[in-house]
């Protein structure tokens, strides 16, 4: 894969020589830096790049250009390299240009000349968005290779749990190349689809999570009999819970069943979390915080199970999926929520052949040109829309309620309302669903007129609701009778104290009916369903297990 370019333009050529020399200094082993004196001539070198497939991550741009403003390059760049991060480069009375070119052109940065000392004033910017950059640019295939069908349940199950877990690979499609049917001749009678085929020779025939886990590099065995915390669940709660344990001295484990990152990780924009202004996906914000984590100390375990919790003394035991158990002083709980399933005639058959629960991110590609519909109206379902339409002829929300604002926030209601091929219809639901090796049309009933329509579907992508995923510790803790774990406050009915708590003092903030074991997230009962809620109540946890800690 050829490197990646940074492209920078200022039409004074010692001020482009200066830029060019300062990014090289800091990026040549990694990028190749380019250097052009006016928008025409870089317009010309954006198309040749293009060509030739050469990824460009980053484009560094004087905002006042003879012929050519700054913004106006930015903006036909846009049509070549949509992706590129955008850098201004501006003196004092171009501020008010910079600022609104954040909404107009989606510019992610604005930087005053000069930037003297680079170390300070330009480096750790640009750090941070060529690795925002890397982390969204399509991976470079590093052999791993999934061969099944694209109207199969199972082989989306393995290419979702390798993408969401950042694995690349590449996808052949046995009905769609003859080389790679060819191929799975070779392979014997014994093998069945989907079959991932390792760089060493190795072949996986339609692997477990476990197993696909453990031969692609991933953890899935603990390190150590015993730990201080044991955090169950990678969502944005329990990642937080892992930074923070991790960074104040506690040996943490984290236990994740599919990949890290959780519910928030399908997420294809979040535009709300403080401290991002262009917003970034739920993958990103995964694939930092299991970073930061891994970096800190926190031992992460992927595609392992939580099967049962013990309370022996004042430790709690951890049973693992694979038999083995592991001990420690404290549980945080960070188990997160299921998506409620569509119950309908005729969708069972065609669930991951066009049917798909959440955002499924690997799959949208496949329906480019095909309608699409998505079933719910809160917030992922809104984001799962203008991720769709950037693929499907027409995307069509289907709302059970009578309005968008009832549980979407308003920044998405109004994106979807600028975006033409996003149709929103309300008091609607889906009745059946019809196909039978894979999704051809929808019946939808308008609740307000009883009539009902049927409409041809490329793929459906349902967000229903969600429910809370606690079975493991029922009968363990105290829970609402919907599921959701009770803490602190929640547990005191009449002012009295859970039944079975011996301890002289009440329950924690986030403290379950079992002294030692925590609850944060969406599994919480009364918890709001934000990203920066579940992040600032995983943190909190880790402050109420030092007090637990500091009485035992």
């Amino acid at each position: 894969m050829a490197k990646p370019v940074i492209v920078c333009v200022d039409d004074e050529p010692a001020v482009a020589a200066a830029v060019q020399r300062d990014v090289r200094a800091r990026y040549q082993e990694d990028y190749r830096v380019l250097s052009s004196t006016s928008g025409a001539d870089a317009l010309e070198t954006l198309s040749e790049l293009k060509r030739r497939d050469t990824p460009v991550a980053l484009l560094l741009v004087d905002q006042r250009m003879p012929g050519m403003s700054g913004t106006e390059f930015l903006e036909r760049a846009m049509e070549l390299y949509p992706d590129a991060k955008k850098v201004l480069l501006t003196a004092y009375a171009d501020t008010d240009a910079a600022i609104a070119s954040i909404n107009t052109i989606g510019l992610d940065h604005y930087l005053m000349k000069p930037w003297e000392p680079p170390e300070q004033m330009l480096y750790p910017l640009l750090d941070d968005l060529l690795e925002e950059w890397a982390a969204a640019a399509p991976l470079p295939y590093e052999g791993i290779r999934v061969v099944g069908l694209l109207w199969s349940a199972r082989s989306h199950d393995v290419k979702d749990f390798l993408s969401r877990n950042r694995i690349p690979f590449q996808w052949l499609d046995v009905e769609r190349s003859a080389d790679t049917a060819a191929l799975v001749e070779t392979l014997g009678s014994d093998v069945h689809l989907p079959v991932v085929l390792l760089p060493d020779g190795e072949v996986l025939s339609d692997p477990d999570d476990p197993t696909l886990a453990a031969k692609v590099g991933l953890h899935t065995q603990a390190k150590s009999p015993f730990y201080d915390l044991v955090i169950v669940g990678g969502g944005p709660a329990g990642l937080a819970a892992a930074v923070y344990g991790a960074s104040e001295g506690l040996r943490t484990l984290l236990v994740e069943r599919h990949a890290t990152g959780g519910q928030a990780g399908t997420s294809s924009r979040i535009e709300n979390y403080l401290g991002f202004p262009k917003g970034l996906s739920g993958a990103e914000l995964a694939k930092r915080a299991t970073d930061q984590a891994t970096r800190l100390g926190a031992e992460i375990l992927t595609a392992v199970e939580v099967s049962g919790i013990r309370i022996e003394d004042s430790h709690k035991v951890v049973t693992l999926s694979d038999g083995s158990d592991v001990t420690c002083r404290a549980i945080i709980l960070a188990l997160g929520v299921a998506t409620r399933e569509l119950e309908v005639p005729g969708i069972d058959k065609v669930t991951g052949a066009g049917v798909y629960y959440g955002a499924a991110l690997t799959e949208a590609p496949n329906y480019k040109g095909l309608p699409m519909f998505v079933v719910g109206g809160a917030n992922s379902a809104g984001q799962g829309a203008m991720l769709f339409s950037r693929y499907a002829s027409k995307v069509t929300m289907l709302v059970r309620g009578a309005s968008l604002t009832e549980g979407m926030s308003q920044y998405l209601i109004d994106q979807i309302a600028a975006t033409p091929n996003i149709e929103v219809r309300t008091e609607v639901e889906v009745t059946a669903v019809h196909g039978e090796q894979r999704l051809e049309a929808i019946t939808v009933a308008d609740l307000a007129a009883g009539t009902e329509e049927r409409f041809d579907a490329g793929a459906m992508f349902i967000f229903i609701g969600q429910q809370p995923r606690t079975e493991l510790v029922a009968g363990l803790v105290e829970r609402h009778p919907a599921g959701f774990i009770l803490t602190g406050p929640d547990l005191m009915k009449d002012g009295k104290r859970p039944k079975g708590w011996r301890l002289t003092r009440d329950p924690l903030y986030l403290e379950t009916s079992v002294p030692g074991i925590f609850a944060a997230g969406d599994c919480r009962f009364g918890s709001v369903a934000r990203v920066a809620t579940a992040v600032g109540l995983g943190s909190m946890s880790v402050t109420l297990v030092h007090r637990y800690l500091e009485t035992v």
